[in-house]
């Protein structure tokens, strides 16, 4: 596909005799909301895990704007506009907002084994921090320490650093998981409310939040690829309803 940003090609991860991931083929088009589903042990976060280089793809081909990217370290990725999120918060809990801001704006620029000058946000960098703090609905709160955010808050905080380091490509990883209904509304209309030269894929379990934000499902099962489609069509389709949406849906 002439227009993919992300294209894997027959990709695989072992763990030993574990097929994790075996034999993705997939193209995520540039601004293209998709959504990665299938219940637990799929290979989903696997699948987020190679494409971002933190575990090594053992098979395939990984290509990110043209580039071959599959032997690339987590930070080079990062440096060319892959960002991502965890399941678990990935904060600093006794820093401030602005503090967290700092070092997740700072870790991608050359000042970041810098031991001399300020330690001040730049114009450009503050600027950049105030955005995707607003982007995130966390305006107001650079000056709270982040242990006294809500879990929700702090999401939003993870969702607000990966913006501040201006990626083309973000990948969410159960963005909702174990958010209140009223955390929920407001993680949803953060993504809704994302840039659309923003490409995002996600993985969550919540598949009402999940349908009504993408534009494109691919349904994994056993590191295998199942179906895929529009939203419609994955509600629709009963081998998906067999491995997820019905026996499935509320554990996966």
């Amino acid at each position: 596909m002439a227009d993919a940003l992300l294209r894997l090609d027959d990709v695989g991860v072992r763990f030993g005799g574990l097929r994790a991931v075996d034999g993705i083929s997939l193209d995520v088009k540039r601004g293209e909301r998709r959504a990665v589903i299938g219940p637990n042990g799929a290979g989903k976060t696997t699948l987020f895990n190679a494409v971002t280089g933190v575990v090594k793809a053992t098979s395939g081909r990984i290509t990110f704007e043209g580039r071959d990217v599959t032997r690339l370290p987590p930070h080079r990725r990062a440096g060319l506009g892959m960002s991502r999120t965890f399941q678990i918060t990935n904060l600093f809990p006794s820093l401030t907002v602005r503090q967290n801001m700092e070092i997740a704006i700072r870790g991608l620029g050359p000042r970041k084994f810098s031991l001399f000058g300020s330690t001040a946000f730049t114009p450009e960098e503050r600027e950049r921090a105030e955005r995707s703090l607003g982007l995130s609905r966390l305006v107001g709160r650079a000056e709270t320490l982040v242990r006294e955010l809500s879990y929700g808050e702090q999401r939003q905080l993870e969702m607000a650093m990966t913006l501040a380091t201006n990626p083309r490509l973000l990948l969410l990883d159960e963005p909702a998981a174990g958010l209140s209904p009223s955390e929920r509304v407001i993680v949803a209309d953060v993504i809704r409310s994302l840039p659309s030269d923003i490409t995002i894929v996600l993985i969550e379990h919540d598949m009402d939040l999940v349908l009504s934000l993408v534009d494109w499902v691919t349904c994994l099962n056993n590191g295998r690829f199942l179906a895929e489609g529009a939203p419609a069509d994955i509600r629709a389709n009963t081998d998906i309803q067999d491995v997820y949406l019905g026996r499935a849906r509320h554990h996966a």
